[in-house]
């Protein structure tokens, strides 16, 4: 293994590469207008690595000067019941817990601002979102009179707005310089030590033991555990106040405050560096294995003559089909985002359909890209009176 690599995270040298893959799409959800414009889509390589002093993995193949968010970045989840149950409950235990009420909410990475509006509904708080693909005219909310967008990146120019609550979901895996990303959260923070930061990550020990090649694609270029992101917060200058697992174990939620010194003290959830090295060592050894499994499932269904779907088109999507050479075996993907109907995803090339297609299209098997929607899916189905047969990844 190459071991020549310096952790972004705690500045280690020797991190070790255990997983390669060539020529990904370097955006999954930017939606294209044309095939021929999916299927050209600019494309780099993944090699993850693995830090054993804080258990830190990166894609030390990432270049961050091709990548390029926008409003034309498509990864709202907010048209799914489940998803939205999600959201709804985090809010609400956020807001119990920190006394979220008519105070302010500065959301690093807002997306499309679902959260942040959520926050200042349920609370009465003003907000600030901060994101390149944010659209406020998406926003149907009175609490958007109280939310300013800034449709930019994140950086300390934007230290000015102080928030009670600092929030930052499922952004931290677009960033490559990690340790210096969240220390310069800390730093706008100042000596505002009672305000409360809260990210949110997917966790990688569940990836690596599922297999689940899928879920590894090139904007994300950071993967934590609950240890390694505790252990970034407490060198950037945090103390850690809560870890935990939600939405079906798949994110990691860490709850912080500004420190000003390091923390000696930590939580028994961050004792997990032999875990991961066993899970890597496990993905290592054994993907190659699910991906021959996987390959071998589609062809058989091409061979027997049947029509399958995939459901979801996200990034999750884009990486399952990119990282198995999936061409003639789908013709289809379906989800249930309208501002993605008609559009193709990038490296594949498929078309993306709305769920009402399917009463036409009569597929014999639907494969569904995260189990957790898997229900939700099925009773859409049956309404539609379909019965393919559906398979989680």
């Amino acid at each position: 293994m190459v071991t020549d690599y310096t952790c972004y995270s705690c500045g280690s040298k020797g991190m070790r590469v255990f997983y390669e893959v060539k020529d990904v799409p370097v955006h999954s959800c930017l939606m294209m207008s044309t095939q021929q414009e999916a299927i050209e889509f600019p494309k780099g390589d993944i090699r993850l690595a693995f830090c054993p002093s804080c258990g830190f993995i990166a894609n030390v193949a990432f270049d961050p000067n091709i990548q390029d968010y926008s409003p034309i970045y498509e990864d709202q989840q907010c048209f799914s019941p489940t998803f939205n149950a999600f959201a709804y409950n985090l809010a609400n235990r956020l807001i119990e817990r920190y006394d979220l009420h008519d105070k302010d909410i500065v959301e690093i990475g807002c997306g499309k601002g679902d959260f942040l509006i959520l926050l200042c509904e349920l609370g009465g708080n003003r907000g600030v979102g901060i994101d390149p693909t944010c659209m406020r005219e998406r926003i149907h909310s009175k609490a958007a009179e109280r939310v300013i967008f800034i449709q930019d990146y994140y950086s300390e120019k934007y230290a000015k707005y102080h928030g009670d609550f600092v929030c930052c979901r499922h952004t931290l895996e677009h960033i490559q310089l990690t340790a210096e990303f969240v220390s310069s959260v800390r730093r706008a923070i100042g000596d505002r030590t009672d305000t409360i930061v809260f990210f949110e990550v997917p966790d990688v020990i569940r990836v690596l033991r599922e297999l689940a090649f899928w879920d590894i694609y090139y904007e994300h270029c950071s993967y934590f555990s609950l240890g390694s992101l505790a252990r970034l917060f407490r060198l950037s200058g945090f103390d850690v106040i809560d870890l935990s697992k939600d939405f079906d174990d798949q994110y990691l939620l860490i709850e912080a405050r500004p420190a000003n010194n390091v923390s000696m003290s930590h939580l028994d959830k961050e004792d997990d560096l032999q875990e991961l090295l066993g899970a890597v060592k496990y993905f290592a050894e054994h993907h190659k294995t699910k991906l021959a499994m996987w390959k071998h499932y589609f062809q058989e269904i091409m061979q027997n003559g049947k029509r399958i779907v995939v459901w979801g088109s996200g990034s999750k999507c884009v990486a399952f089909l990119t990282t198995l050479h999936i061409k003639n075996e789908v013709e289809f993907i379906v989800d249930i985002n309208p501002y993605r109907h008609g559009k193709y995803i990038a490296g594949a090339g498929k078309r993306i359909m709305p769920p009402e297609f399917l009463k036409e299209y009569r597929p014999d098997v639907v494969v569904v890209m995260n189990s957790i929607y898997s229900s939700e899916i099925q009773q859409m189905l049956e309404d539609m009176g379909l019965m393919p047969d559906v398979v989680t990844v």
